[in-house]
């Protein structure tokens, strides 16, 4: 009995530094940037969703990004919406960017209108209610479809955004072969363009696209810019000279446009 006594307290001894190492090294992996993994049920349907929770150096409460994906990184596995553009470039930058994001995803052939663009706020509302999100700094940014999705959520709740950064969307689709790629909420208005920036009037954007872009022509967002200016809505439209499709990496790696947006604050 004794031998057996020693034989259970040299195996306690051996595994409790294995389970401090372990605990240390959890501990260590929560206190710095990370990734974390939910689930939304809205209407009886169950939507997996990442949200980005930012070192605990880092001021409470959190401003809160909104990241709509592209056509890409639709599917029901609540990750591949972090495998490209603003995920890329938090998991290269983890510890030292600022804020909570929240990564919805799309189902297969979604598009972020309608039950979609909902979806997108719930979780939104859900992780800021979780990880102590502030209200007064809340954006939305999206690439592609995302840009669109940017427009649709911003539109469905309005005042709910401190700004805004579409990269590489538009307001009508962009070729017949998408028809379902638009803002629904203004594709009726005889003016999309004037309807969107009159609405938003008051919600700072700053619009991002690629000069050579054979997916989404930049002039779909040229002519909102200027729509923009027409109204006295608080846009601003950068464009890079030499870019196509991929916005994105440029515009979420540029210290100035983080700089801009968490300046932003609803008053």
């Amino acid at each position: 009995m004794h031998m057996r006594h020693a034989f259970l307290l040299a195996a306690l001894l051996l595994v409790l530094p294995l389970m401090a190492a372990c605990h240390a090294h959890a501990a260590k992996d929560a206190a710095a940037g990370h990734f974390v993994q939910r689930e939304l049920v809205l209407d009886g349907h169950r939507h997996r969703y990442a949200v980005f929770v930012p070192a605990i150096a880092q001021p409470r409460p959190l401003p809160v990004v909104l990241f709509l994906h592209g056509s890409g990184e639709r599917g029901s596995d609540g990750h591949s919406q972090t495998t490209a553009g603003l995920g890329d470039w938090l998991r290269e930058h983890a510890d030292a960017f600022p804020a909570l994001v929240v990564f919805p995803q799309v189902p297969r052939d979604g598009e972020w209108m309608g039950d979609n663009a909902r979806m997108a706020l719930a979780t939104l509302d859900a992780a800021s209610a979780e990880f102590g999100g502030d209200p007064a700094r809340t954006y939305a940014t999206g690439m592609s479809m995302g840009g669109y999705g940017t427009w649709e959520v911003a539109l469905l709740a309005p005042r709910r955004f401190a700004a805004l950064v579409p990269v590489c969307g538009g307001v009508r689709a962009p070729r017949s072969a998408r028809p379902t790629l638009l803002v629904t909420a203004v594709a009726c208005e005889a003016d999309p363009y004037a309807a969107l920036a009159t609405r938003l009037k008051d919600v700072p954007a700053w619009l991002f696209h690629g000069a050579l872009d054979d997916v989404v022509s930049p002039a779909d967002d040229r002519r909102l810019y200027e729509t923009a200016r027409e109204v006295g809505a608080d846009f601003r439209y950068t464009e890079y000279a030499d870019g196509n499709h991929n916005a994105w990496d440029a515009t979420y790696a540029d210290p100035a446009m983080w700089q801009w947006l968490f300046a932003q604050r609803l008053h």
